[in-house]
C-alpha cells in the first residue's frame, strides 16, 4: 500500500513539474533592416501629412508594432551600427565622435560578443548584406599607411579581414560605404572587382579608386537582389533558422534612385530614394511570403539616425544644404537633423513584425533604443548574456508581445551627437550637456543659446519640439540627470566572450 502511494505521489509531482517547465524558446528567423539616414517623418505611417506613401513599410507596421519613441544610440552612422551588433554604447570605444574615416581599422573588438556570434551559438546561419562602415584590416603595409595613401597600397589579392566574417557572420556581400573608396562590392573577404580607375570628381564621394563598371544607382538594386537570394537559400535549410542583417545604403547620399522611382514621390530625388527604400522592404516581405517564411520570421525595421534633409527639403550633401523645397518633413516636426543631439538627430522609426506571434497594428510609446536588440534577441532565443556582453542593452521582449514593462520606465537612455555632445533621457525629461546641437545644425545656430546657458533641459511630454529650455528653472532635475549620466559613463566592463 505504501509503495502504491509512493508511486502515485511521484506521478503527481512529475506531472506538476512538467506543467511548470518553461516552454521551449521559439527560434524564429530574424531579419534586421537598417535604413541609412531615414528620418522619423520619412514614412507615411509616421507622418500625418505625407507627400508620398511608403506602402510596404506601412503594411509591415500594420502587421506588427510601431514604436513612436525609439532612438538610435547615436545621431550618426558608425556608432549606431556598433551598438546594434554589440548592445553597447559606441562612446565606450576609441570612437568618441563622428564616424570611421575611409580605410580605418575595425571598431568592434576582436573578443567582444556580437549579435551574430550569439545567434551562431544558437544554431543560426548568419548573413550580412549592404553597408558595413565598421572598419576592415585592409591588406597593405599597415592601416596608417593605407589611410595615408588613400588605399593606393592595398593588396586586393589578399583577404580583407576584420569585417563581418570576423564579427560572427557566415556570409557578407556589400559595398562597405557607398561614398567611400574602394568603389566596388566586397563578398566575404574579397572584392568582386578590383578598383583600377580613379573616381571622377563628378561622382559623389571621397576621392579614390573604383571598379570600371561601378554605378551608384545600381548599389541598392544589387544588395536588394542579394538579400532576396540569401532568404531563398536559407529557406532550403529546414533545420536551422537564419539571421539576416540587411544594412541599406539609402536614402543616404549619394542620392541615386533608379529610373523606376525618379520623379515618383513629388518630393525630389530624396523622396524618390525613400520610395526605393520602401520598395526594397517590399521585396524582402515578398521573398518571405513566397518561401512560406512569413509566419516564423521576426522582422525589425529601423534607421541608423535621423535625416540630414533640412526643413523638409532635398539636399546635395551631408550638411543638408537646401536646394529645393517640396514640403516633405523628413524628420517630422522634430527639431534638428542627423548628427544633432536634438530629437531629429536620433529619434527614428522602429517597427517589429512576427506573423501571429505578436499583436498586429499596435503603437507603443515606451522609450527604447535599437541597441536593445541584443538583450531582446538573447532572451527570445534562450541565450543567457554574460555580464560583460550587451551591458547597455535592455530586453524589450515583453513590449513585442503587447505587454507592459514597468522596469523599462526606470531606464535612463544616453544620447550622443556627431560631435560628441551627450544628453540623457529619463521619463519625460531630457538633459543636454551643451548649449548647441552638437551636429550639423550648429552652423545655423553658431552662438548656441547665449553664454549664460550651460546646457538644455526639456520636458518632452509638454515640449517635444524642444523649444522651451528649462535648464535654469529646474536645477535639481539638472543635477539629478547629470549624476545619472555620470554613473552610466563610468560603468565599464571587460570585453571577453563567455
Amino acid at each position: 500500500m505504501k509503495i502504491q502511494f509512493l508511486f502515485t505521489y511521484l506521478f503527481i509531482h512529475l506531472i506538476f513539474f512538467a506543467c511548470q517547465k518553461p516552454k521551449d524558446h521559439k527560434r524564429p528567423n530574424i531579419i534586421v533592416i537598417l535604413a541609412d539616414d531615414l528620418g522619423y517623418g520619412d514614412l507615411s505611417c509616421y507622418n500625418e501629412n505625407p507627400i508620398f506613401k511608403t506602402n510596404h513599410i506601412d503594411k509591415l507596421a500594420a502587421q506588427g508594432i510601431r514604436f513612436t519613441d525609439a532612438h538610435s544610440s547615436s545621431a550618426v552612422c558608425t556608432p549606431t551600427r556598433y551598438s546594434i551588433l554589440t548592445g553597447r554604447y559606441s562612446w565606450r570605444t576609441k570612437l568618441k565622435k563622428w564616424v570611421l574615416k575611409p580605410w580605418e581599422a575595425p571598431l568592434i573588438e576582436t573578443d567582444r560578443l556580437t549579435l551574430p556570434t550569439l545567434l551562431k551559438k544558437q544554431g543560426y546561419y548568419t548573413t550580412a548584406v549592404g553597408k558595413w562602415h565598421l572598419g576592415w584590416n585592409w591588406p597593405g603595409r599597415d592601416s596608417l599607411a593605407v589611410m595615408k595613401s588613400n588605399g593606393e597600397n592595398v593588396d586586393y589579392s589578399s583577404g580583407i579581414t576584420g569585417g563581418p566574417l570576423n564579427c560572427g557572420f557566415d556570409y557578407y556581400f556589400g559595398d562597405d560605404v557607398p561614398n567611400y573608396p574602394p568603389y566596388t562590392f566586397i563578398e566575404n573577404e574579397k572584392v568582386s572587382a578590383v578598383p583600377t580607375i580613379q573616381k571622377p570628381d563628378s561622382l559623389f564621394g571621397h576621392k579614390g579608386k573604383m571598379a570600371s563598371n561601378w554605378k551608384l544607382a545600381q548599389v541598392m538594386p544589387a544588395i536588394t537582389e542579394k538579400a532576396v537570394k540569401e532568404i531563398e537559400k536559407a529557406s532550403q535549410n529546414k533545420d536551422n533558422p537564419f539571421f539576416l542583417y540587411f544594412a541599406l545604403t539609402a536614402p543616404h547620399t549619394p542620392i541615386a534612385p533608379t529610373g523606376q522611382f525618379t520623379n515618383k514621390s513629388g518630393a525630389g530625388l530624396y523622396g524618390d530614394y525613400v520610395m526605393q527604400v520602401d520598395w526594397t522592404v517590399g521585396q524582402i516581405l515578398e521573398a518571405l511570403e513566397r518561401n512560406h517564411l512569413s509566419e516564423n520570421t521576426l522582422v525589425i525595421f529601423t534607421s541608423d539616425n535621423g535625416s540630414p534633409a533640412r526643413d523638409g527639403t532635398n539636399y546635395s550633401g551631408p550638411t543638408g544644404s537646401v536646394i529645393e523645397k517640396y514640403g516633405h518633413k523628413a524628420n517630422g516636426d522634430l527639431r534638428g537633423l542627423k548628427a544633432d543631439i536634438w530629437e531629429g538627430g536620433h529619434r527614428v522609426p522602429f517597427i517589429v513584425s512576427w506573423g501571429k506571434e505578436i499583436p498586429n497594428g499596435l503603437t507603443n510609446n515606451n522609450t527604447i533604443c535599437s541597441m536593445d536588440l541584443m538583450a531582446t534577441i538573447a532572451d527570445l532565443t534562450g541565450y543567457h548574456l554574460p555580464e560583460n556582453a550587451g551591458e547597455d542593452s535592455e530586453n524589450i521582449l515583453p513590449l513585442l508581445y503587447g505587454k507592459d514593462h514597468p522596469e523599462l520606465k526606470k531606464r535612463a537612455l544616453v544620447h550622443h551627437s556627431g560631435a560628441g555632445v551627450f544628453a540623457i533621457r529619463k521619463g519625460d525629461w531630457k538633459l543636454i550637456l551643451s548649449n548647441k546641437s552638437g551636429g550639423f545644425s550648429d552652423s545655423k545656430y553658431p552662438q548656441g543659446f547665449g553664454i549664460e546657458t550651460a546646457g538644455q533641459l526639456y520636458n518632452l511630454k509638454e515640449d517635444l519640439n524642444e523649444e522651451v529650455n528649462l535648464y535654469h528653472q529646474f536645477p535639481d532635475k539638472v543635477n539629478e540627470l547629470s549624476d545619472m549620466l555620470k554613473d552610466i559613463q563610468e560603468k565599464e566592463s571587460s570585453v571577453l566572450i563567455e
